[in-house]
């Protein structure tokens, strides 16, 4: 009832006939439309400031030529709209669907990934020009957001893992930052929001959490995310870890300078998304109903970030 009460909302304010939406996830729905396939993002996670100031990011990078899915203005020529589903306002954005393909995990090779890397660092790029053009003043700076409070979730008695926490997101905070190295960026570049079509072309999606940080977070999310969910056998993984950052990098270097100090910090920031996952964890999981799996799940983080065991990167 509700999709069928949605397919009616979008129609009256988008310039495209809606046939049918489907759920993808809470917040995302898959339009069918007579002019073609489209996304819609239905959610107050972020403010209309913010939501907007993030849309206005996006489709100038996509004016820049980066590989990004645009949006779309509804007949009152706004990239932000606002329904009202279930007796509550609600903010929505539509979206051209992207190019491409989630790849299954066995094609997350070096020259995909290099080519990941040649895309982050146009992103950056363009990034820094976004915010010479524009003042950024909806976005956070990375530990402003809600998800790094790391020491609010993770439990008292976890004493070692709160003291790493903490440890970490001191040694960042701390850290100097320049034109060259912190600014704005995607934030969450799973592979899972990465897009692959037949010609190796990169679409990056799912910009919510963007936020501004040093440049290398952008680096350190697909490196862990390659290694954590898509290693899938064939080989070391020693040498798999080792393979795919190198390729990044390269990738990356082609686009954009990326400083040696920097790089040398990537293992921190790897170490900054692990805590981030397993905090997360802490904040959304029913702690009263875990499954099994998810108990195993974080048996496994607890593990790995008190004994610190690094992934293979170096």
């Amino acid at each position: 009832m509700m999709e069928h009460k949605l397919v009616e909302l979008l129609n009256e304010i988008y310039p495209v006939e809606f046939i049918k939406v489907e759920a993808v996830t809470n917040e995302m729905y898959r339009c069918l439309t007579k002019q073609g396939d489209y996304f819609a993002r239905i959610t107050n996670y972020k403010s209309y400031d913010e939501q907007l100031e993030e849309v206005n990011y996006t489709n100038f990078l996509y004016k820049e030529g980066l590989g990004v899915s645009p949006t779309i203005p509804s007949l009152n020529e706004k990239i932000v709209e606002k329904i009202t589903l279930n007796d509550k306002e609600i903010l929505t954005v539509l979206y051209k669907a992207a190019p491409g393909i989630h790849l299954p995990k066995n094609q997350w090779n070096a020259d995909i990934l290099k080519e990941l890397g040649r895309q982050i660092g146009r992103l950056h790029r363009f990034s820094k020009k976004f915010e010479d053009l524009h003042s950024v003043q909806y976005i956070n700076d990375w530990h402003e957001n809600e998800e790094y409070a790391f020491l609010k979730y993770i439990p008292e008695e976890e004493t070692v893992i709160r003291n790493i926490a903490q440890e970490v997101l001191l040694t960042i905070k701390e850290m100097p930052k320049d034109y060259s190295t912190y600014g704005l960026l995607h934030g969450d570049l799973w592979l899972e929001n990465v897009l692959v079509d037949s010609d190796s072309k990169v679409t990056m999606v799912d910009f919510q959490d963007c936020e501004k940080n040093f440049y290398i977070f952008d680096l350190a999310v697909p490196i862990y995310s390659a290694i954590e969910y898509s290693y899938v056998g064939g080989g070391s993984i020693i040498e798999y870890g080792r393979s795919i950052t190198k390729a990044i990098i390269e990738g990356y270097k082609e686009e954009n300078e990326l400083p040696t100090e920097m790089l040398d910090k990537l293992p921190l920031f790897i170490k900054l998304k692990e805590i981030f996952e397993y905090s997360l964890m802490h904040m959304y999981w029913n702690k009263e109903k875990l499954t099994e799996d998810q108990i195993r799940i974080m048996n496994h983080f607890r593990l790995r970030i008190e004994q610190n065991h690094s992934l293979p990167i170096i």
